[in-house]
């Protein structure tokens, strides 16, 4: 279900249930990775080699946030909702060895490294970097009342906010359709939708559900940098929404997000309950 922006510049917030979780393992774990990068026409063989090295330590990396994520506890059944809670850990590699490394036999173009990598599990609100917290008008509504967002974070970043269906479908609420700039600036509290902005979000059960009350969420992400980390192809009039079967959009998110520095992004929930 897509939430559409109607003539009287109503948006629905349908968000989902996202898993709980337990205290993360916090050894390091040694992964082995291969990274590849093509020789470009004006290339030097010493840049492809650093990229493909770079890319062996991102996969590396990838996969070390993966051991993480599996020694959290958690209930969920929601692959969707996971990729977003689990974006709070992020990995750093401390040592990197290369097990081989070499040009490809039938691609002399392409270059291919294999290491061994020792990545350390990293959890930004425990040190220093950017920050960002978010907070909602109510924490209790009624189906049907309106609900605000707040969220500052502690330097110049660009966020983005999410919300999460019950049927694991994700709403890209910013940036949309007509509020494309989601540059903030450090210290200064934000509210979405701004006074006067005619847009209103407003609480609602999935169509079909039948139970009295249901605990929902918003995601909001901030990276020091504008990063292309989502797809912009909006349509005027509607908020960018992907159903519970497009775990590709975050998977891809989850994954641009680990090759940052850990100190370059940040990410908060805000949850409320929505009752009868």
């Amino acid at each position: 279900m897509k939430n559409l922006l109607r003539a009287a510049m109503t948006a629905v917030v349908l968000l989902g249930l996202v898993p709980s979780l337990a205290q993360a393992a916090e050894e390091p774990v040694w992964v082995e990775a291969v990274g590849e990068a093509q020789m470009g026409e004006y290339d030097t063989q010493k840049e492809v080699k650093e990229r493909a090295k770079r890319d062996a330590q991102q996969k590396a990396v990838e996969k070390a946030v993966g051991a993480f994520i599996r020694s959290h506890t958690f209930v969920s059944n929601n692959q969707i909702a996971d990729d977003l809670v689990y974006a709070s850990v992020r990995g750093k590699v401390e040592k990197a060895e290369i097990l081989s490394e070499g040009w490809n036999q039938k691609d002399r173009n392409l270059y291919r490294v294999a290491l061994k990598a020792l990545v350390t599990p990293v959890y930004p609100e425990r040190g220093e970097g950017l920050s960002i917290k978010v907070s909602l008008s109510r924490t209790l509504l009624k189906e049907g009342e309106d609900v605000r967002i707040f969220y500052q974070a502690n330097s110049d970043c660009h966020v983005y906010l999410f919300s999460v269906a019950a049927d694991g479908s994700v709403t890209l609420l910013l940036p949309n359709a007509q509020d494309r700039d989601n540059f903030v600036k450090g210290g200064t509290a934000v509210e979405f939708p701004s006074t006067g902005n005619p847009l209103r979000l407003e609480a609602r059960f999935l169509p079909g559900f039948i139970g009295k009350s249901a605990e929902e969420r918003v995601k909001i992400i901030a990276t020091k940098n504008k990063e292309d980390i989502i797809a912009l192809g909006f349509r005027e009039g509607m908020f960018e929404a992907f159903d519970a079967k497009s775990t590709g959009m975050i998977s891809d998110l989850v994954r641009r997000l680990n090759q940052l520095e850990p100190a370059d992004w940040a990410e908060a929930t805000a949850v409320y309950q929505i009752n009868r």
